[in-house]
């Protein structure tokens, strides 16, 4: 599959991104640069990092040596929670473009709210500031409720272009999800296939897994999509980074993802990081 196979989502902003983009949660150095050149040789575009994943450098290493026109990239990174205060955030912004050696993102992430320190509109107002000068594309959050969301929009009018969730088959946040539609915002999915959870061993999943000749992963992957979400997975070894953006070709039916959507738990979380208490790690 080449790049201009994968189907793209529409912001509100009026850019756009590849429905599957790549994970850089725990790749990084020389090795991880060469799982980013492998991926981006097969065809992802949409490369997620994060100042707290330690793998921007690597995400910037991996584009240069692509010979690929940036332009056709899309690279996403977020604010770390320590950084919340409008003229850290900036300088913060600036530092993830110099480490990665490029112009701009695509795409930037508050990382988490962290209502506790009750920081992150003032962090918001930075990101408004850094699209204005032109650093960032598209502005978004991260692991946002439906009250951040709104107590953002209220105070400055712009709506994010993304926020970026838990979302897999044993927390499928469908109010959540129904929340960032109504402000016309994207759902991304962090962890979408929970992190090699037991969702991945369901019957239902298997069984739809033999009918479509699929793995497991590529049937939860296209539930994401089907739902209208942008999954971000990361893969452990080249052959699933290979089928993960295989999605195309199949389709489920209406009931099959209703029947999926049957496997959320009430504590379904991997890590009970719940976004009204977690304290993200710095």
């Amino acid at each position: 599959m080449t790049s201009s196979d994968i189907p793209v989502y529409k912001l509100n902003d009026g850019h756009v991104l590849p429905q599957i983009g790549l994970g850089t949660y725990q790749v990084r150095g020389m090795q991880g640069v060469d799982v980013i050149l492998s991926a981006i040789q097969m065809g992802y575009r949409l490369i997620d990092t994060s100042t707290n994943y330690d793998s921007e450098g690597a995400v910037g290493e991996a584009i240069r040596r692509s010979g690929i026109p940036r332009s056709e990239f899309y690279v996403t990174s977020k604010l770390p929670g320590q950084y919340h205060h409008r003229e850290d955030a900036l300088k913060m912004i600036e530092e993830s473009l110099l480490r990665m050696g490029l112009d701009y993102l695509d795409l930037y992430l508050i990382h988490w709210p962290l209502p506790k320190r009750d920081n992150y509109v003032e962090a918001w107002t930075a990101l408004v500031e850094a699209q204005k000068r032109g650093l960032i594309r598209s502005i978004g959050v991260s692991n946002f409720e439906a009250e951040h969301l709104d107590r953002i929009i209220d105070t400055t009018g712009v709506v994010p272009a993304v926020n970026q969730n838990e979302i897999h088959p044993y927390w499928i946040q469908e109010n959540l999800l129904k929340d960032n539609q109504k402000r016309g915002i994207l759902t991304e999915a962090w962890s979408p296939l929970g992190r090699g959870s037991q969702s991945l061993k369901e019957d239902v999943v298997a069984t739809l897994a033999d009918k479509y000749h699929k793995n497991v992963g590529q049937i939860i992957l296209r539930w994401h999509i089907q739902r209208g979400i942008l999954p971000i997975p990361k893969a452990g070894t080249l052959n699933h980074l290979h089928e993960n953006i295989k999605l195309w070709d199949f389709e489920l039916t209406q009931d099959e993802v209703t029947a999926i959507n049957r496997l959320t738990q009430p504590d379904g979380r991997v890590d009970n990081q719940d976004p009204n208490t977690y304290e993200e790690f710095n």
